[in-house]
């Protein structure tokens, strides 16, 4: 049995990055869990925040709430590709109740 979880994603990418470079990232995110038949339900663009704290040297980040379905294989996919780019600064996933 294929179990599929509803999921929120908080990205915060480096706001140096190019609004491209940005789209890309989301893309990507989007392509591994529609290419695992999942689905991303919404997009909420949140834009530049102040950091509570520094991180890697930024003291802002543009945020996005991802709310996607996925199998836990795909989360983890998605949250090794996160962790591997170079413009995400930090990124942090929540399992919903259904």
């Amino acid at each position: 049995m294929i179990t599929i979880n509803k999921y929120e994603l908080m990205l915060i990418v480096n706001p140096a990055a190019e609004t491209e470079r940005q789209a890309e990232i989301l893309d990507r995110l989007r392509s591994t869990v529609e290419g695992a038949k999942g689905a991303v339900v919404g997009v909420d663009d949140w834009g530049k925040k102040k950091l509570q704290f520094e991180i890697k040297g930024e003291t802002e980040g543009i945020y996005s709430v991802v709310t996607f379905t996925a199998t836990p294989q795909t989360l983890a996919e998605v949250e090794r590709v996160l962790g591997i780019t170079d413009d995400v600064l930090r990124f942090m996933t929540v399992r919903l109740k259904s």
